[in-house]
């Protein structure tokens, strides 16, 4: 089919720019709403999407675990925080290059 090269391609690429993006190491997810009712689930995403049209949804996760019959399902909405970016610390000083030689004495008369 014409274009489907082009299409795995794009999915592909957004797939290894949000690995990076999300890996463990540049940061962590955040709870923000937990239930176990689906309808409340249901009006806070509502509510949240009214609220805030800035709101990065591909930095949202909404997951569902599937309950058993000692657990119910839970419905949960988290956030993507990146940590802090590592801060580079003082500036060193600026190399002026080599030390002088050190003086050999008085210059001999040529």
């Amino acid at each position: 089919m014409p274009g489907q090269g082009k299409r795995r391609r794009r999915q592909r690429e957004r797939i290894e720019r949000n690995a990076a993006r999300f890996a463990p190491e540049a940061g962590h997810w955040e709870v923000l709403f937990e239930t176990q009712d689906e309808a409340q689930w249901h009006a806070h995403i509502r509510r949240l999407r009214a609220s805030d049209p800035q709101i990065d949804w591909s930095a949202m996760r909404l997951e569902m675990f599937c309950g058993r019959l000692t657990q119910p399902t839970t419905h949960r909405l988290s956030r993507f925080v990146p940590d802090p970016a590592p801060d580079p610390g003082p500036d060193p000083a600026p190399d002026s290059g080599p030390d002088p030689a050190p003086d050999s004495g008085p210059n001999p008369a040529s």
